[in-house]
């Protein structure tokens, strides 16, 4: 039996405040996450944003521009963020995922 549905990778990682918005753009870029949540240190959550498997990385960053202006703002406040992702099963987590040196 094929196992066709299998659920999507989740990876959690901390930043510090003053780097949140080039790691969220690095993410971004690497182009196989499928949902990026912001969380407070506390929890709480800042944003929730889906991602697109067929946005490119250029309509993807040109979306979530205000958020990401919002959240840089934000950062100048808080010390940490945790940032959750999702990403399709099976894709490669390497900084782009058609480099296959």
């Amino acid at each position: 039996m094929r196992d066709d549905h299998r659920r999507p990778t989740r990876e959690e990682f901390t930043v510090a405040g003053g780097a949140l918005v080039d790691k969220i753009k690095e993410l971004v870029r690497q182009g196989n996450v499928r949902r990026l949540i912001v969380r407070r240190p506390s929890g709480q959550i800042l944003t929730d944003v889906p991602l697109n498997a067929g946005l490119g990385v250029a309509a993807a960053l040109t979306l979530i521009a205000p958020v990401l202006t919002a959240l840089g703002a934000i950062a100048a406040l808080l010390a940490q963020f945790r940032i959750e992702i999702e990403r399709d099963p099976g894709q490669p987590r390497g900084p782009y995922p058609d480099d296959r040196r």
